[in-house]
Parts: structure tokens; C-alpha cells; sequence
């Protein structure tokens, strides 16, 4: 029988969507590290048999890594991460020398040192064209040199049951010496939702209309009981291990602020509302609404600009963690700022178990092999 707790890392770890993701595939995740106390806050309420460290990991060895969860190399099955992503945003100075675009080289290191059999790497889908391919090429490249075979490919959540069009660029990299080909390559997962799939997309209302409508004035407690029965099976698997609604405090907006966004319709933006209140916000995305018959767009980290396909104010933590498919019974903690930009910031874990279950057929297949070969060799 092949062991399926395999220990992983989880480096730049957020508040743990990757994680998540990876541990509901079957995988132990020995150690989160990240630089925010308030997603590591948030990480270790919800992982609670996983160790954490607070750390800059340009400035944290490998060793240290290790010796912080008493683990050998050998120990490590899969390294994954998503590096911070700011200097290769598409709304960031996008400048090749940016030192946030070297960051992912103290992931490139530790994967180096330690070897493990599979690495996941997660990035903004624009890192991929970005400087006419410079930057991904550097990355592959990079890879290429500490032993591993790398495929990269952009994922859209909503393709696997998530109800967001988040995409993601997500590079596998397998080790050559213990996947030679043909097997040197990632095979990624299939859609399992939308016209390429088997099952419809999961809309931004039957994502969360499950929860207490709310408007942004009123006073309500940071936990509370369901009230309404789930419509569908989404609402069912992200209730599946709560008895209560937590994180769903509404913002308060300012009257004028309420009133603009009253004017804009279901899946509306800008354009619906009177030219003269086209430039109260500089931003092309402003006074953007859901559309509650698609999924939603992709989920910031709350400057509000986006809101409720119904209500007139934005998403709470809650409703912004359901488009991302974290279940109710994930808790987040810090300031409801703080809390908007970790469930932005963060992998959707569904997206990450799809992911995680390719990764995990991988390592069941290169378990298998060495029992073959052992067996030849007796």
C-alpha cells in the first residue's frame, strides 16, 4: 500500500489556500512560512498540526527550513509556494529588475538544496508574456540547471468547480533522475466544470446566496448561525464542516458611495451609471458588480471597487472566501481589512486539490515503479 501522507513545504504559504488544497488531497504539510504575522495568524488556526515560521525567506536557509520541522531532505516529497507577485503584476511597474521579481529565487534555492521529488510554483498569469517571455524563460531555465524537468500552463479556478475566473500560472517541475521520460513531463488536470468539462460553472450566486444578505449598515456578530438551507451542492461541501457563519461582517460605505453603487445593475460596472460619475474613480475595474448567473471575477484584496451582485456594498470576508472556495469552517483572523487581502492574496483551494491529486497520482506511479525495480533486482 503506498503511503499517501507525503510531507511538503509550503513556502510564501499566505493564510493556506494552497495548502488546504494539498492537505485535502492527502498530503502532510509540515511547515507553512511566510513574512505576514496575520496570515500565518490565520494559517495556524486552521492548520493546526502544521508548523509555521515567520520569516523572510531570502534571509532563512534551507537547513534552518529543515531543522525547524526536525525533517531530513529525503523527508520532503513536494516543495510548493506561490512567491509574492506584486513586481510581475500587470498593474505594477512591471520592470525586469525589480527586486520582487527575484524573490522566487530563494524558492528556487531551497528546492535546490532539498531536492524534493515534485515542486508546484504558483504566479500571476502575466509573469508567462511578461518582458516577451524573459522572466518565465530565466525561471525554466533556472530549474532546469538543480536537476528538474519543468511544465508551466495558466489555470482558470472557475474550470475546476471554483466560482471565480481567477487565473494562475502554475509550474510543475518534476526531478529528471526519478522521472525520466516519458513520464518528464506534468500531465495538468483536466476541467472538470464549463464547456470543456462535465458539470456547469458555479455561479456568484449560487455561491453564496446561501448567506445573510446584509446591507453595510447594519450591526451583526462575527459568528452566527445558518438561516437559509443550501440551494446546492456548493453550498453543501462549503457547510459540510461548519455549524456557523464566521467572517461575515459587512463594510460601511458612505451614503453617497451607496447610492452610486445602487445605480449599477447585476454584473454592471461604470458604464451604467450617468457619465458624470464616470471619473469618481480612476481605476478601469470601478463600480463593478457580480454577475450572479457567472462566476465571479477574480477576488481582490478588498479596495473596493468591486460589490455584492445584490447588495450595495462589497463582498464581506465571508462571501469573498466562498468565491474562493475556502469552506465556512476556515477562519481568518486579523482587522476585516487584513482578512479581505488574505482570501485575495490567497490559491483557491479547490484549484490547489486538482493540482495536488495530479501530483499525488505522480508520486503513486513513482512508488510503484521502485517497487518494480525492487523486485527485478532480488
Amino acid at each position: 500500500m503506498v503511503d499517501k501522507k507525503h510531507n511538503i513545504l509550503d513556502l510564501f504559504s499566505g493564510c493556506g489556500g494552497f495548502s488546504l488544497g494539498f492537505e485535502q488531497a492527502g498530503f502532510n504539510v509540515s511547515l507553512g512560512v511566510d513574512i505576514w504575522s496575520d496570515a500565518l495568524r490565520t494559517y495556524k488556526e486552521n492548520h493546526q498540526n502544521t508548523e509555521t515560521l515567520e520569516a523572510d525567506l531570502s534571509e532563512v536557509s534551507p537547513e534552518d527550513l529543515l531543522s525547524r520541522v526536525g525533517l531530513k531532505k529525503e523527508d520532503i516529497s513536494v516543495i510548493i509556494g506561490g512567491p509574492p507577485c506584486q513586481g510581475f503584476s500587470l498593474s505594477g511597474k512591471r520592470e525586469i529588475n525589480d527586486p520582487r521579481n527575484k524573490l522566487y529565487q530563494a524558492f528556487v534555492n531551497t528546492v535546490d538544496y532539498i531536492k524534493p521529488k515534485i515542486f508546484v510554483m504558483e504566479n500571476v498569469p502575466g509573469l508567462v508574456r511578461l518582458f516577451k517571455g524573459l522572466a518565465k524563460d530565466q525561471i525554466l531555465q533556472e530549474f532546469e540547471k538543480v536537476g528538474y524537468n519543468v511544465s508551466y500552463k495558466i489555470l482558470t479556478a472557475a474550470d475546476y468547480g471554483v466560482p471565480q475566473t481567477r487565473k494562475r500560472v502554475f509550474f510543475v517541475g518534476l526531478r529528471k533522475d526519478l522521472f525520466p521520460f516519458p513520464f518528464d513531463y506534468f500531465e495538468f488536470p483536466q476541467p472538470t466544470h464549463g464547456p470543456d468539462g462535465t458539470r456547469p460553472y458555479i455561479t456568484s450566486k449560487e455561491a453564496i446566496d446561501d448567506l445573510p444578505l446584509y446591507n453595510d449598515n447594519e450591526q451583526v456578530e462575527d459568528s452566527m448561525p445558518y438561516s437559509i438551507t443550501p440551494s446546492n451542492e456548493y453550498q453543501k461541501l462549503m457547510r459540510e464542516k461548519s455549524n456557523a457563519i464566521f467572517n461575515h461582517i459587512p463594510t460601511i460605505h458612505k451614503e453617497q458611495t451607496r447610492n452610486i453603487i445602487a445605480m449599477v445593475p447585476d454584473g454592471g460596472n461604470y458604464k451604467d451609471l450617468p457619465k458624470e460619475l464616470w471619473e469618481t474613480r480612476k481605476v478601469n475595474i470601478a463600480w463593478t458588480r457580480m454577475d450572479s448567473k457567472k462566476p465571479c471575477f477574480t477576488i481582490d484584496t478588498g479596495h473596493n471597487h468591486h460589490f455584492h451582485y445584490l447588495a450595495n456594498r462589497v463582498p464581506t470576508c465571508r462571501e469573498s472566501a466562498r468565491i474562493q472556495s475556502f469552506p465556512d469552517d476556515f477562519i481568518f483572523k486579523g482587522t476585516k481589512t487584513s482578512q479581505l487581502k488574505q482570501v485575495g492574496n490567497a490559491v483557491p483551494p479547490l484549484l490547489s486539490k486538482a493540482l495536488a491529486n495530479k501530483v499525488m497520482e505522480l508520486l503513486e506511479m513513482e512508488a510503484i515503479n521502485n517497487d518494480i525495480q525492487s523486485c527485478q533486482t532480488v
